[in-house]
């Protein structure tokens, strides 16, 4: 299956603004990519790429003064499958844990671990630990918050979210992410692209997915405690400890949001698109 990615964004800085964006695919995603995804900016501004901390494709820039429009779009192979089950999927001890994962148990700015403990084990401690108990903290996260796009707010952290018992998909992935690493399960935050493929369309205009992955069995799985599914269609732009390390855009100044426009949807493979283009020609 291929799918159509891109954006649309439109911004004003009032003044002179570096910038820190994070609006590829990761690399490893490179390989399915059939087209180019050169980021084009009006007005022209230089950009400079490099890979992050997190091995996620990033990109330095500097706004001018005014209005900067920021479009890309492209086309990814997707096996068409769900997201993987590993029901089977072992829990790690920590002391046997990769030191590349141990990063991912610790508190951080959104996912605030320490507060949430007494929570995680005294609602989880009896579940069988490895994917049993990450499911268990999935269906707690899908049922004790409400999604509502009305109430997003930028500084939410998991614990506020746990509380107010509300939020958008960040919110839910930084919530179940804290529960997660309460439990000792090295989890990261996950965001990219996921249409409405295989479920009901959403009427509500299409955005950037957060979810989550956690390290289990040898290797990291995908879990998504918004939807609560095994979805179809997921391209991956970033992952880091939380929101903090994977926004599309870091602004070093101030800037205003005039548009935004996400596009995520299946089309045809590549091959049926040069068939139909040769009986046309």
């Amino acid at each position: 299956m291929n799918i159509r990615f891109g954006f649309d964004l439109v911004l004003d800085f009032p003044a002179r603004t570096p910038l820190v964006l994070l609006l590829h695919t990761r690399p490893e995603v490179a390989s399915y990519v059939h087209k180019s995804q050169e980021i084009q900016t009006d007005p022209a501004v230089a950009l400079a790429p490099f890979i992050d901390s997190y091995g996620n494709f990033a990109t330095r820039a500097v706004a001018p003064a005014g209005r900067l429009r920021l479009s890309l779009e492209s086309v990814c192979g997707v096996s068409g499958e769900p997201d993987p089950i590993q029901p089977d999927a072992r829990q790690h001890t920590v002391d046997t844990l990769p030191p590349d994962a141990l990063r991912f148990l610790a508190s951080s700015r959104f996912c605030e671990s320490e507060r949430l403990l007494d929570l995680a084990w005294s609602r989880f401690g009896q579940t069988r630990p490895g994917w049993d108990r990450v499911q268990a903290v999935c269906d707690y996260v899908y049922h004790h918050l409400r999604f509502d796009y009305s109430q997003a707010r930028p500084t939410r952290t998991a614990f506020e979210a746990w509380d107010e018992g509300v939020g958008v998909c960040r919110d839910f992935a930084h919530l179940a992410i804290a529960l997660c690493r309460c439990l000792n399960l090295p989890a990261r935050y996950a965001t990219g692209y996921l249409g409405d493929i295989g479920v009901p369309p959403d009427p509500q205009p299409m955005d950037f997915s957060a979810w989550f992955e956690v390290y289990l069995g040898g290797q990291w799985h995908v879990f998504d405690a918004c939807h609560n599914a095994r979805r179809i269609g997921r391209i991956v732009m970033a992952r880091g400890r939380d929101a903090v390390d994977c926004a599309f855009l870091t602004s070093f100044g101030p800037h205003f949001l005039r548009k935004f426009n996400v596009i995520t949807e299946a089309v045809a493979p590549v091959e049926d698109h040069r068939k139909a283009v040769a009986a046309t020609a």
